[in-house]
């Protein structure tokens, strides 16, 4: 990997056919996969869902399926692009996830992390209103230059 600026990743990242059929739940993990794929590294969208509670019957109450999954390091990246006071429910799940799975890698980027990699790449960001499912996506570029 390179720290060369990313300048061409402020206007459009790249958009492979994989990245244009999955369905991510928020833009900011498009923005990750688009990353992701610029460096070549090997990814997959939530692959993997890991029961955190059962009832007394075994039934699964609760679950949790990280972002992405990064077979070469066998690492799952979970985006917490939303404000610091609504990622309480996220950070139980991913402690509780380490508690019963501990041999599961998993790294959790939250939305400071998330803007210092966008900001290291030249890529603009906006935040998203609350209403819109918070967090921070892409910013439009000026083509007027």
């Amino acid at each position: 990997m390179t720290d060369e600026p990313l300048d061409q990743l402020t206007e459009e990242l790249p958009v492979s056919d994989r990245i244009a059929n999955t369905a991510f739940a928020h833009p900011s993990e498009r923005v990750a996969a688009q990353i992701l794929d610029y460096y070549r590294i090997e990814w997959e969208y939530e692959p993997d869902t890991f029961p955190l509670e059962w009832d007394k019957q075994g039934n699964v109450l609760a679950s949790f399926s990280p972002d992405f999954h990064l077979p070469e390091f066998d690492l799952y990246i979970e985006l917490t692009t939303m404000s610091q006071k609504l990622v309480t429910k996220k950070n139980r799940k991913v402690r509780r996830l380490k508690e019963l799975y501990p041999d599961v890698a998993i790294k959790v980027l939250y939305q400071r992390d998330f803007r210092k990699l966008l900001f290291k790449y030249g890529i603009p960001v906006v935040s998203r209103e609350h209403a819109a499912g918070g967090g921070l996506e892409a910013a439009e570029r000026d083509h007027r230059r």
